[in-house]
C-alpha cells in the first residue's frame, strides 16, 4: 500500500510566532470586575470554539453589578382588632372615611406581610395607612373604605411595588407625593409641565382616577404661578350626556356608586325600574336632610305645655310608607310618591311599597299656585287615609298589601313639592370661601358628579385660579366688559333669514369690544328649522338642511376676531337631524345627541380658517372652536366651581297641557320669594333671596303687591323644575327618557346657573336657593318687528343674567 504522506509545509522566512503574539495568546483573560460595561459581541455575531476564529467558547458578558437585596422582613399574623385603632385614628378621625372589617381585615394581611413585627414600634403601619388614605381620595374612592373595591387593590399592589424592608421607598413604581393626581411623566420636561399647572402629556396611572377626577385637560398645582394660562376660557369644558359620569344612590350604604357597566339605548326592561327607584331615593334622602323632617331629641324631652306653645316651630314631620296604611283607617299621613294614572284612569301615587288612589278634590297646593302638579312628578301630599269595605274600581289588588294597588283612597288636603337643597348643602361645604377648612358633614363633597374633579378634591384650587383670573381683573377694571361672559342665543331657526340679520346684528355688538374683552362663550339653540326637516316637513329635507348652516357659515365669517377667540356651543331642539326623520318634530327620546358632522362640516372650515389667518390652532387650546352638544348638556367653569346646564325643551306648554287641576282658593298672595324675573329690572333687582323649606306655609303680615303674569309664571316654572330635581318630570309617554342614560337629567346638585330655551314660557332670569334660572326665549321678538332678544350671563362674578334687546 501506498503511504499516505503528510502534505509539505511551506517554508517561511521565520517559522516561530513572534514574541508579542505569543504573549497575547498566553495573557489570560481579564477578571470580570475590570470588563468594560459596554464590552460584548454584536448581537448577529455568529460565536465559534475553532482556534482559526480565534475566538473563545463562551463570549463575555457585559458586566453587571448585582441587585442591591430587599431588606427581609419576617411576616407575622396580624390580627384586624389589633389594627383597629391605629386605623381608626388615621381613616376616620384624619380622613373622614369609612372603614368596613374587609378593609380592615385586608390591610392587617397587608401590614403583617410587609411590615413584620416592626409595625407599630418602628410606626411603619401608620405611614402605611397615612399613604393608602391619601390614595383612596385621590382615586375618588368615596367616603366608605371596603376590603372588595378594585380601587383598594390596585392602591396595595401599587404600594408593594415600593416597599421595601416595610418601609415606603419610592421606587419606580411607588406612589409620588409631589403630584396628587397620580401623573408619572415620562421626563423632565412632563415633570416640570406638572409642577407648574400646564397640561400635562402624560396619562393617568390608573383610568378610574382619571375618569374619577376628570383632570386630564385641566392640571395644576397646590398654588397658581405665572406659567398658568391666562385665559378663563382655558378651564371651560363641555360635557355631554352620553359623556357624563352615572351614578346610582345606595341607600345601605347613604352614598353614591359609580355605574360601571355599559350603557344601553334597548337596555332590558328592569332598567326602568331601576331608574325610578333611584329618583325616589335621591329627593327621599334629599328631603330627609331637611330641618322639617329631623327629628329634635331637644324637643322630645320637653314637656307637654311647652310643646303645644311651640308646635308651629318645632313641628316635625314624618313620611309614612303606602303599604303601612292598611289598617289605619281615618289617620292623617304625609305620602312622599310618584303621581300615576291608573288604568282604570284614576290618578294615584306610587311608591316604592305600593299605589293608592288619590282623591284631590278638596286639595290646595302649598304655596298657593306656586307650582305644577302633573303624573310622573314626586311630590308630597298630607291627607287621611280612608278605607273601603267593598273597594269595586279602587284597588286592582283590593288589600292584598305591599307591591299592589291597596284598597281604599287617600284623601289628600295639601298637595306640595319636595323642597330642593342648596348646592353647598348637598356637596356638604360651607364658610366664604368654600374650603376645605369650612368642610360639614353629610354632603357627597368628594364625588365627582361630572368627571371634572370632585369639590373637596380640586375645589379650593380651583378657586384660586378663579380669584386671579376671572375676579381680580374684573375688580381692577369694572367698568370694562369682563371675559367670563356666556352670550345665550334662543331658538334660532336658519330657515327664517331674519333670524340670520338678528344674530349677526348680536355678534357686531361684541365685535367691538376690545382684544382680550370678548365673551368666551356664545350659546346657540335649536330648533334650527321651523319644521322637522328630516320628515319632509315645511323645512325641506336634509340637502336644504345643509344649505342652512352654510348660510350660517356665512354669517359667522364676517366676525373672525370672535372666531378665534371664543367657544361656540349647539344644542339641538326635536327638529334638528337625525331624530326628527322619525318622530315628525313630536317629543323625541332624552337625552338626544348633536346633529350629526354631515350638516356642520361648513361651519367647522370657517373656523379652522379663521384660527388658520390668525396662526393658532383650537387643539392646543389656543384658537376658537365650534362644539356640537347633546340636549341636555353641561358646561364647567373651573372645576366644579361652575356648572351650567343647557336645556332646550318647550316644558312650560307641556305642564300645562298635562298639569293636575286642583281646587282654587280666593287670592291669597303666599308667593315663593325668588330674585329677579324681571327683565326691565335687570342685575340690580337680583338680590339673593331664598325660598322656605318648610312644607306648610307661614303666612306674611302684609300682603305684597299682585305681580305680573309673565313673573309669576316664569317663579312657577322654576320652583317646579328645581325642586323636582329633574329636567323631563313627565310620564314616559309624554316625554320619553332614555332609561340607562338618566343621569344626565338630574338636577343634583343644584347648578350654579340653568339656561332654559323655552319658546313657550317669556323670558327671564330668575335665582332660586342659588341656580340662576334663565331663558331667552326665541332670538326673534313675536310681535315686535326688527327686535332681537338674548341673555348674557357674567360667570362668577354676581352679577347674574340680564335679557338684552337691539333692532335690527
Amino acid at each position: 500500500m501506498m503511504a499516505i504522506q503528510s502534505p509539505k509545509k511551506t517554508p517561511r522566512k521565520n517559522q516561530q510566532n513572534p514574541p508579542e503574539k505569543a504573549a497575547k495568546r498566553a495573557k489570560p483573560p481579564p477578571p470580570p470586575f475590570f470588563a468594560p460595561k459596554n464590552l460584548g459581541p454584536p448581537s448577529s455575531a455568529v460565536f465559534s470554539s475553532s482556534p482559526a476564529f480565534a475566538t473563545p467558547a463562551h463570549p463575555l458578558r457585559p458586566f453587571q453589578p448585582p441587585a442591591p437585596a430587599k431588606a427581609a422582613v419576617l411576616p407575622i399574623i396580624l390580627p384586624p382588632a389589633t389594627l383597629r385603632p391605629l386605623a381608626f385614628r388615621t381613616f376616620t378621625k384624619k380622613h373622614s372615611l369609612t372603614l368596613t372589617s374587609s378593609a380592615l381585615q385586608e390591610l392587617a394581611v397587608f401590614i403583617g406581610r410587609h411590615c413584620g413585627s416592626g409595625w407599630r414600634e418602628e410606626g411603619l403601619a401608620e405611614k402605611v395607612l397615612e399613604e393608602v388614605a391619601r390614595s383612596w381620595k385621590n382615586c375618588n374612592g368615596g367616603a366608605i373604605v371596603e376590603g372588595t373595591s378594585p380601587e383598594l387593590k390596585d392602591i396595595l399592589n401599587t404600594l408593594e411595588g415600593s416597599m421595601s424592608g416595610g418601609k415606603i421607598t419610592g421606587g419606580p413604581r411607588g406612589l409620588s407625593r409631589q403630584n396628587s393626581l397620580m401623573l408619572e411623566p415620562t421626563d423632565d420636561a412632563d415633570h416640570s409641565k406638572t409642577r407648574l399647572g400646564l397640561r400635562p402629556t402624560t396619562t393617568l396611572t390608573r383610568d378610574d382616577s382619571q375618569a374619577s377626577l376628570g383632570m386630564s385637560s385641566m392640571g395644576f398645582d397646590e398654588e397658581p404661578d405665572d406659567e398658568t394660562p391666562q385665559d378663563v376660557r382655558r378651564w371651560l369644558k363641555a360635557i355631554g350626556a352620553f359623556e357624563q359620569p352615572r351614578y346610582t344612590y345606595n341607600i345601605g350604604k347613604k352614598h353614591f356608586e359609580k355605574i360601571t357597566s355599559k350603557p344601553s339605548l334597548l337596555p332590558p326592561a328592569s332598567h326602568k325600574t331601576e331608574a325610578f327607584r333611584n329618583r325616589y331615593n335621591v329627593v327621599h334622602q334629599r328631603l330627609l336632610r331637611n330641618e322639617s323632617f329631623q327629628t329634635s331629641a331637644v324637643a322630645g324631652t320637653r314637656s307637654s305645655a311647652s310643646r303645644r306653645n311651640a308646635s308651629s316651630a318645632l313641628q316635625s314631620h314624618k313620611i309614612t310608607p303606602i303599604a303601612n296604611l292598611l289598617g289605619r283607617h281615618g289617620t292623617n299621613h304625609m305620602l312622599l310618591g310618584m303621581l300615576v294614572v291608573l288604568p282604570t284612569g284614576d290618578l294615584a301615587i306610587s311608591d316604592l311599597t305600593g299605589t293608592i288612589t288619590l282623591d284631590l278634590a278638596h286639595a290646595a297646593a302649598i304655596p298657593e299656585d306656586s307650582a305644577w302638579f302633573t303624573p310622573g312628578m314626586i311630590v308630597l301630599i298630607d291627607g287621611v287615609y280612608e278605607e273601603e269595605e267593598e273597594s269595586v274600581g279602587k284597588g286592582l289588588s283590593g288589600s292584598s298589601g305591599v307591591g299592589g294597588t291597596i284598597g281604599g283612597r287617600f284623601q289628600g288636603f295639601f298637595i306640595g313639592q319636595p323642597p330642593c337643597e342648596k348646592r353647598r348643602a348637598t356637596l356638604g361645604v360651607s364658610g366664604l370661601d368654600g374650603g376645605p377648612d369650612h368642610t360639614v358633614g353629610g354632603g357627597f363633597g368628594w364625588i365627582d358628579f361630572l368627571g371634572v374633579g370632585s369639590e373637596r378634591a380640586v375645589g379650593s384650587r380651583m378657586r384660586k385660579l378663579e380669584q386671579r383670573l376671572l375676579r381680580q381683573p374684573a375688580l381692577a377694571d369694572p367698568d370694562s366688559p369682563g371675559r367670563g361672559r356666556v352670550v345665550i342665543v334662543g331658538e334660532l331657526n336658519l330657515d327664517q333669514p331674519r333670524c340670520l340679520h338678528a344674530l349677526k346684528k348680536i355678534l357686531s355688538l361684541y365685535a367691538t369690544d376690545p382684544e382680550g374683552a370678548t365673551p368666551m362663550t356664545f350659546v346657540l339653540a335649536g330648533n334650527f328649522t321651523t319644521h322637522a326637516v328630516m320628515a319632509r316637513g315645511g323645512s325641506g329635507g336634509s340637502i336644504e338642511y345643509k344649505e342652512f348652516f352654510d348660510a350660517l357659515a356665512s354669517t359667522l365669517a364676517d366676525f373672525p376676531m370672535l372666531l378665534t377667540t371664543a367657544t361656540f356651543i349647539f344644542v339641538p331642539g326635536d327638529n334638528d337631524g337625525w331624530v326628527s326623520a322619525f318622530s315628525g318634530g313630536a317629543a323625541v327620546p332624552l337625552p338626544r345627541r348633536a346633529v350629526p358632522d354631515l350638516f356642520t362640516s361648513r361651519i367647522r372650515r370657517v373656523f379652522a380658517a379663521a384660527n388658520a389667518e390668525a396662526g393658532l390652532s383650537s387643539s392646543d387650546g389656543q384658537g376658537g372652536e365650534a362644539i356640537w352638544t347633546t340636549n341636555p348638556s353641561r358646561l364647567s367653569f373651573f372645576g366644579p366651581n361652575h356648572e351650567m346646564v343647557l336645556f332646550r325643551d318647550d316644558i312650560s306648554a307641556r305642564l300645562r297641557r298635562s298639569s293636575v287641576r286642583l281646587k282654587n282658593k280666593p287670592a291669597a298672595n303666599n308667593d315663593v320669594a325668588m330674585s329677579g324675573a324681571n327683565p326691565a329690572a335687570g342685575p340690580a333687582a337680583d338680590d339673593a333671596m331664598d325660598t322656605d323649606d318648610h312644607p306648610t306655609p307661614t303666612p306674611a303680615p302684609d300682603r305684597e303687591p299682585a305681580l305680573p303674569h309673565d313673573i309669576l309664571t316664569a317663579r312657577k316654572l322654576v320652583k317646579t323644575l328645581l325642586d323636582q330635581g329633574y329636567l323631563a318630570p313627565f310620564r314616559q309617554a309624554v316625554r320619553p327618557v332614555h332609561w340607562d342614560y338618566t343621569s344626565a337629567m338630574y338636577l343634583y346638585p343644584l347648578p350654579t346657573a340653568l339656561v332654559l330655551v323655552d319658546t313657550t314660557a317669556p323670558p327671564f332670569c330668575v335665582t332660586y336657593e342659588g341656580c340662576h334660572v334663565m331663558n331667552p326665549g326665541a332670538v326673534l321678538v313675536g310681535g315686535r318687528k326688527g327686535v332681537a332678544r338674548w341673555v348674557e350671563y357674567a360667570v362668577g362674578l354676581g352679577k347674574g343674567g340680564r335679557v338684552r334687546e337691539c333692532t335690527f
